[in-house]
């Protein structure tokens, strides 16, 4: 059977393991598995603007020995005369994989459902699970595991990048809170998707609106822009709701005194994050953004060799 990767959850904590593993190993050593030689071709398909997630997935499939055809869905026929189970079709007589980076997760499950090679969501408005497993991996490297740890978000509990935490953390046997406002929160199937996926794994979720009570003792402060793409209408109203959730050199002290600070950038510097923070020693986001090249292609190895 054909496995995806749509949601951070699509995987078991074993699995997640696995391909985290795989990551570690390949980046020691990376140009060891080749899947893809020959070369076949992986499909790149884009919504959405792009720079870490177009380089990181158009090196690691060459690096895999693959050819990466990047579509832009501005030139192609999907999302104007053809649906996505039609696309998926006629891709899957060409390519080993897909990959696309879009706005409702349900054109995703519809394109799935729809092919035999496996899909990958490498962004959408609900999730961002291939940024998680790239933040899992770094935060692996500086701090040895994952279970155990605790990670505070801040910011808009109902982004992907923050609902993508909640599962990805709960997988993994980590403490994930959230603090954002009320009317910010993840969506409740999310938050008791996570906390059922939790109990089996020791971990815990909370959702909380006091940042403080997210950072205490935090291992791991994480946060994402508040604007993101298709919300810049909103900017002064965000501004203003999410003032009192911005990662500064303080927020940074409520945090356990080694903590590390992740952003899957672009960071709106002075905004979410502050500069002495984004730019300070505990910041590992340059880590953090190399790592997507590693642990995506340890999950497309994983994808098409071993799931």
């Amino acid at each position: 059977m054909t496995r995806h990767f749509l949601r951070d959850d699509d995987i078991t904590p074993a699995e997640q393991h696995e391909i985290l593993e795989l990551a570690t190993s390949m980046k020691a050593d990376r140009w060891r598995e080749r899947p893809l030689e020959g070369p076949q071709t992986v499909a790149v398909i884009f919504d959405k603007s792009s720079t870490r997630t177009r380089v990181s997935f158009a090196v690691g499939i060459a690096d895999l020995g693959g050819q990466p055809l990047i579509i832009s869905t501005a030139n192609s026929q999907l999302g104007g005369k053809e649906t996505p189970s039609d696309t998926a079709r006629v891709l899957e007589r060409m390519v080993a994989a897909i990959v696309w980076r879009t706005y409702g997760q349900d054109g995703l499950e519809e394109m799935a459902k729809n092919t035999t090679v496996p899909v990958v969501n490498a962004l959408s408005d609900d999730f961002h699970p291939c940024q998680l497993l790239a933040d899992l991996l770094t935060i692996r490297e500086h701090k040895g595991s994952l279970a155990g740890l605790t990670v505070a978000f801040l910011g808009d509990g109902g982004s992907n990048m923050a609902q993508s935490y909640l599962l990805a953390g709960a997988t993994a046997g980590m403490h994930v809170r959230v603090a954002c406002p009320p009317e910010f929160a993840p969506a409740q199937s999310v938050v008791g998707d996570a906390r059922a996926i939790a109990e089996s794994t020791g971990g815990s979720v909370l959702v909380t609106s006091e940042p403080d009570e997210a950072l205490q003792g935090a291992d791991v402060v994480v946060t994402d822009t508040w604007v993101s793409m298709g919300k810049e209408a909103e900017k002064a109203e965000r501004v203003a709701t999410f003032g009192r959730y911005q990662v500064d050199a303080l927020a940074m002290k409520k945090a356990e005194s080694d903590a590390i600070f992740l952003h899957c950038l672009p960071a709106d510097r002075g905004f979410e994050v502050a500069p002495e923070v984004i730019d300070g020693p505990q910041s590992v986001i340059w880590d953090e953004s190399e790592n997507r090249l590693h642990a995506q292609k340890a999950l497309l190895v994983w994808l098409l060799q071993r799931a």
